[in-house]
């Protein structure tokens, strides 16, 4: 994944996350992901779109999101990978279908969402 917590919209996220929790835990969670500030250069900025890197819940947050799109990516792939194993940004898979498919499915993984990107070496 290219970026990964810096792609992870928050409003994308908080979707997700109602349909999981109650409203008084989703306002939880966005308090913690829409009050992110940080300093560069003497200047104050807030985080407004994006899960913040160096958060205490973005990794958790980019986690249950990433589960929730390569799941949804996965079940509707006309081609699938005998495994798909993911630890935070990094992905291996097992691909049985071929050069040609594999940048294909790598394709269609990257038109599945305008910020969530993926790259790709072989071994």
């Amino acid at each position: 994944m290219v970026s990964l917590f810096t792609n992870v919209l928050i409003v994308d996220s908080l979707e997700l996350l109602s349909q999981h929790f109650e409203d008084d835990v989703l306002a939880l969670f966005k308090h913690a992901l829409t009050s992110t500030y940080f300093c560069f250069d003497g200047q104050f900025y807030k985080q407004t779109d994006r899960v913040a890197m160096g958060s205490a819940p973005s990794p958790a947050i980019a986690n249950f999101f990433m589960e929730d799109f390569e799941k949804k990516a996965i079940e509707q792939a006309t081609h699938k990978p005998v495994c798909w194993f993911r630890y935070v940004d990094d992905t291996f898979i097992i691909w049985p279908h071929g050069q040609e498919k594999l940048t294909g499915f790598l394709n269609y993984l990257n038109r599945l969402h305008n910020k969530i990107q993926s790259t790709m070496e072989k071994e």
